[in-house]
């Protein structure tokens, strides 16, 4: 039987006839009604010729290909017992499940040879958002080696040019983009964690493409660890993508009756470019995620004081927090016992009686009192040598004596039971001992240690722990910065950190494409100080407010040391992005395409059209002297707009002896179309500045 899945403007055809495993014949735009007998032609019209010097029948891209289909790429699945297995699997069942979550595929395939059973999930949601995962269980007596269960799909051979990510530690999601030839593009994370230069996102699209224009067709790995995504564009076959956690030699070995889950490969078409593929992943993640209420605005206290804590210390803080409409208070590092610099103590999660004799509970009360909740930040998973825990308990500790150390510190065997039993008992202590509405969760190593799957697993099952326990908690992911972002612990968490550097000219960037696969409203961006503690560099407190205003919006800077002028203009905007907080997460993202590498627009539409927030930035100066209009994408072409600038901490610095008229005049009506194809001329706005326009239908 050929299944045809179809939604928001999607077809995926997979092909169960036979045998065999079943293949996807497409994945793409929507083919419209078909019924059996023109499924049936479709499938047999893009069986290929045979060729010379190859396999005497045409070659089939099941969903689990391999040598023994005449598949010689890259196969997503590897099994060895004593010694490797070329997995023959026939079909078994195929059941297709539709319902309000979407349209699914249960396939069942084994290799009874190989004792080898084979679920593969196959999901089109009805958002258009492809799923795919492997569940591999023993159906021996002998032991199993796995070494990959990784999902592989074709794409058309019009999808000729790449686009994935890398990055530093504090300048994460930079994109690259590349046109390979025949052969393997393969980027793999072997740090324990996504890391600063994870791939994230690996987009294989017509040549050209961009934010509004162009097929795409992009891939993601929902897994928290170790992972490997790739692109192939074979000699000898079909152009494919695929991805899934990448293992590491003897990571996975299953007895009889064991089994392995992969993580999901998420996929998403667009034939409207990158835009198209957010537009797809943000309504889908909004479908099952964790926030149930607006968005707090955060004060985190790093930047502001770092080790440097007390009661009377932080109560100007707290002071000036509430005086601007603070919604929560973030106590960082510093605050558990023998904590007085970044080379101790990790590991022993109590509060330190010197600096708190107290405890944290004057401190959390002041802090309600104030009218504001209270966070608390945790790195549970490191430890410090020179820590009681360390001392008490050295088989505790991942990496051997002597291995290099990452920021001073080391890591927890999550996967010893007793480690673990000691995490949730101090984590569950503190939650349950003060009224902490949310954590911090931190990482800030790299691994660097065998068996990265089992402690990826381990921190996943702690995090169901405390959340079950203390389901009223929020959780933060963060990862030294933007080190653990990524589809699997969104699914745990309300908010992930999306960088640790708050410096708004870098932010624009890691914000802009952090936001393609992640909804903004989990997008954690900070008011810093004008100086920036990541890269030294000053930007203007109004630069600042717009980077953050399109996020789950925070602030990151001691503002008991900021005029009174500036405290005036951060309470206006913590009143607009409460006012707007709403409109922002829950609209359409919407990017431009610039010809101008100097300048970016982005901005959020309302999904029935009626209204957009728009940012137009200039990064560095324009090219030219007279720079184009700026395109307004996103809106509705046949309906009317009024646009008018929004101050956010004073006019915007400009470069001009005088306005566009509009921009003199104080807004223009246009259409949408006129809008998104013409622009507007913009004020000649200072490098590393930005304004924000509001966009309303009328």
């Amino acid at each position: 039987m050929i299944h045809h899945l179809c939604a928001s403007g999607v077809s995926v055809l997979v092909d169960a006839r036979g045998t065999g495993v079943p293949a996807i014949v497409h994945w793409g735009r929507d083919l419209g009604e078909l019924d059996d007998a023109a499924l049936a032609a479709l499938a047999d019209a893009v069986v290929p010729a045979v060729s010379p010097s190859s396999i005497d029948v045409p070659l089939r891209l099941s969903l689990a290909p391999s040598l023994a289909d005449g598949w010689s790429g890259r196969p997503g699945l590897a099994v060895a017992g004593e010694r490797p297995v070329d997995l023959a699997l026939a079909l078994r069942s195929c059941e297709r499940i539709a319902d309000s979550a979407g349209d699914r595929l249960a396939i069942s395939v084994t290799d009874a040879a190989a004792s080898v059973d084979l679920a593969i999930a196959l999901e089109l949601t009805p958002q258009g958002v492809l799923r795919m995962r492997h569940v591999v269980t023993n159906v021996g007596e002998a032991t199993l080696h796995l070494g990959a269960a990784a999902s592989v799909v074709p794409v058309p051979d019009r999808a000729r040019e790449l686009l994935d990510f890398s990055g530093l530690w504090a300048n994460e999601r930079r994109p690259q983009r590349l046109t390979p030839g025949h052969g393997v593009w393969t980027r793999e994370s072997r740090h324990g964690r996504p890391g600063h230069d994870d791939a994230f996102l690996l987009a294989a699209g017509t040549p050209g493409f961009g934010f509004r224009t162009g097929e795409v067709w992009a891939a993601h790995v929902a897994w928290s660890g170790d992972r490997a995504l790739w692109f192939e564009r074979s000699a000898l076959g079909p152009t494919t993508i695929g991805g899934g956690e990448l293992l590491g030699l003897g990571e996975v070995v299953l007895a009889e009756g064991e089994t392995y889950d992969a993580p999901w490969l998420v996929l998403a078409w667009s034939d409207a470019g990158l835009d198209g593929v957010s537009a797809r992943l943000h309504p889908w993640v909004r479908s099952w995620s964790t926030i149930d209420r607006p968005r707090p605005v955060v004060l985190n206290t790093w930047e502001a004081v770092y080790f440097d804590q007390s009661l009377d210390g932080l109560q100007p803080l707290i002071d000036a927090a509430a005086e601007v409409g603070v919604e929560r208070f973030v106590l960082d590092d510093g605050w558990f016992r023998g904590r007085t610099d970044d080379r101790r103590a990790l590991g022993d999660w109590f509060v330190d009686a010197g600096t708190w004799p107290d405890g944290l509970g004057p401190l959390i009360d002041r802090v309600v009192a104030a009218g504001m909740d209270f966070g608390l930040w945790v790195e549970p998973e490191m430890v410090s040598r020179d820590s009681d825990v360390a001392r008490e308990h050295p088989d505790w500790v991942l990496q051997p004596v002597g291995a290099p150390t990452w920021r001073w510190q080391n890591t927890l065997d999550l996967a010893n039971p007793a480690a673990f039993a000691y995490l949730f008992e101090r984590l569950d202590a503190l939650l349950s001992e003060h009224p902490i509405a949310s954590l911090k969760w931190d990482h800030n190593r790299d691994l660097l240690a065998i068996d990265a799957h089992r402690q990826t697993r381990a921190f996943l099952r702690l995090v169901d722990a405390v959340r079950a326990a203390h389901p009223e908690v929020e959780i933060e992911s963060c990862a030294s910065g933007g080190a653990r972002i990524d589809l699997g612990v969104l699914e745990r968490v309300e908010r992930v950190w999306t960088s640790d550097t708050n410096d708004p000219l870098v932010r624009q960037r890691i914000q802009r494409f952090t936001s393609l696969v992640v909804p903004p409203e989990y997008l954690g961006g900070h008011l810093g100080a004008a100086h920036a503690h990541t890269t030294g560099r000053s930007s203007s407190l109004s630069f600042r407010m717009i980077t953050a205003l399109f996020g789950s919006a925070g602030i990151e800077w001691n503002l008991a040391e900021a005029a009174p002028h500036e405290r005036e203009a951060v309470a206006g905007w913590i009143a607009l992005f409460k006012r707007e907080r709403g409109f922002l997460h829950s609209g359409v993202v919407v990017r431009g395409d610039d010809a101008d590498p100097g300048v970016l627009g982005h901005g959020v539409v309302a999904p029935d059209g009626s209204r957009a927030l728009y940012a137009r930035v200039a990064l560095d100066s324009a090219e030219t002297a007279l720079p184009a209009p700026a395109r307004i994408p996103g809106l509705d072409p046949d309906r009317r707009y009024r646009v008018r600038p929004v101050e956010v901490g004073g006019p915007p610095p400009v470069i001009a002896d005088a306005p566009p008229p509009w921009w003199a005049a104080g807004e223009v009506v246009l259409s949408g179309r006129v809008l998104g194809e013409t622009g507007l001329a913009m004020p000649l706005l200072a490098p590393e500045n930005a304004l924000l326009l509001e966009v309303t239908a009328v």
